[in-house]
């Protein structure tokens, strides 16, 4: 399908629907699952292209991997942190998390690895990651661009064994996380397997880190320890071993957010199924800010939300450093709200799959809504979207997000619906699910 023509709703929608699990969720539990001492099933897992990639890499790895999409189920053989093969390539497309994680994962193993990624990923951050493995004793050999994939990653225990390192019982490093979070969180994961103690030093001023917290929840789920804050900027993790268990994903708040901008942009109802009220997730902040705008919600077996009885939307000024996936979600639906909307503290959105500030800016210009564009977010003013082919970028967030602009708006059209297969393939299925039960 080369694009995809939003049906224009009639009528306030009645909306349930399921998701996958938590994308986010997902592949830290695929690495600690890895890392853990014997065999780990993983139910409610995103069967995403994300990762599928992060898969086929412990798969070339060595691990044993089973897979079972149709009940959403994954049985990984952990080793106690042991990677099986001490040589090996692997390939994390334009997987975010498959490339920090796992990059960090193989840098504290004692063999040879070749790393590398999709063009797009190749242009997205990863320098501050690699230089803090650098401090921690690890060697990279650039094949194209230094400090880019692809890459060949001389582990610790390589450079040990061949007497290019000294043997470190504890580390301090400085990181900088101001363009992905990630950086912090994979180290977090993955330093316990070869440190006795990690003092991680922040250098940057970004001090969002709901993703952080999820990690440090989820690794004492999978029985490590967990993380002691220091202070602010400074975290400190011991070495300690992750245990094997049954683990079911929650679902992924990312890909709910939109159902539930549905039903604020259009008054109607939203239900997405198994939602979790005290949720690891940070993009359950989308939801309290959906209240803020007028809409109201209720828990009952899982999460409801309804528009504002009205129909009018209140224009916010927020800044969402911790929930910023939902930045295009709330573009989407900003010009129908009765006042201007302020999105700040957003500039590390620049380096993701696009650089989605200016896509927001563009793209809502093209249906000829003023949007201005700052260095750190954008300031979006109400008025009827004109009909646009929106010009997707192949990232999955843009197809998703002009979607919802699309049932309020005449001729919206997405292009390249089909980037959504990197989180949600099955999005514009449910999605004609939702417009033609309005038929």
């Amino acid at each position: 399908m080369d694009s995809y023509k939003v049906k224009k709703i009639q009528s306030k929608p009645n909306i349930c629907v399921e998701v996958p699990g938590s994308k986010s969720i997902t592949n830290r539990a695929l690495l600690m699952a890895a890392m853990s001492d014997g065999r780990t099933v993983l139910d409610g897992v995103q069967f995403s292209e994300d990762s599928s990639y992060f898969l086929e890499a412990l798969e070339s790895l060595g691990f044993n991997v089973e897979t079972d999409k149709k009940n959403c189920r994954v049985i990984i053989e952990g080793l106690g942190g042991k990677i099986p093969e001490d040589n090996g390539d692997i390939y994390v497309g334009s997987a975010g998390t498959a490339a920090r994680f796992l990059t960090a994962f193989v840098a504290m193993g004692d063999g040879i690895y070749k790393v590398d990624s999709s063009e797009q990923m190749k242009k997205r951050p990863m320098k501050e990651l690699f230089i803090a493995l650098e401090q921690l004793g690890a060697r990279f050999e650039w094949l194209e661009d230094e400090y880019s994939f692809p890459v060949k990653v001389y582990s610790i225990g390589y450079n040990i064994s061949s007497g290019n390192e000294d043997i470190k019982e504890k580390a301090d490093i400085d990181l900088n996380i101001d363009r992905s979070s990630q950086f912090l969180s994979a180290l977090l994961m993955v330093t316990p397997l070869r440190f006795k103690r990690t003092k991680i030093h922040l250098t940057g001023k970004r001090s969002a880190r709901s993703y952080v917290a999820m990690t440090e929840q989820m690794m004492k789920q999978f029985g490590h320890k967990g993380v002691e804050k220091v202070d602010n900027d400074t975290y400190e993790v011991e070495k300690g071993e992750y245990k094997a268990q049954m683990y079911h994903v929650e679902p992924d708040v990312s890909a709910a957010c939109y159902f539930y901008a549905m039903a604020a942009v259009t008054g109607g109802r939203a239900k997405v199924k198994h939602m979790v009220k005290d949720s690891l997730q940070g993009d359950m902040k989308f939801i309290e800010l959906l209240k803020d705008m007028g809409c109201s919600i209720s828990w009952n077996e899982t999460l409801e939300l309804t528009g504002p009885p009205d129909g009018n939307l209140k224009g916010i000024s927020v800044n969402m450093s911790d929930f910023s996936d939902q930045v295009l979600t709330l573009a989407a639906i900003a010009p129908f709200a009765s006042g201007k909307t302020e999105i700040n503290g957003v500039g590390h959105i620049r380096g993701q799959e696009s650089d989605r500030l200016h896509v927001i800016a563009t793209e809502l210009g093209r249906m000829g809504i003023k949007c201005e564009e700052k260095e750190d977010g954008v300031i979006i003013y109400p008025g009827m979207p004109k009909p646009c082919r929106v010009n997707t970028y192949n990232d999955h967030r843009v197809a998703m997000s002009f979607a919802v602009t699309g049932l309020m708006a005449d001729g919206i059209e997405i292009t390249n619906p089909s980037c959504c297969s990197k989180t949600f393939a099955s999005y514009f299925e449910v999605f004609d699910s939702i417009t033609s039960d309005q038929d």
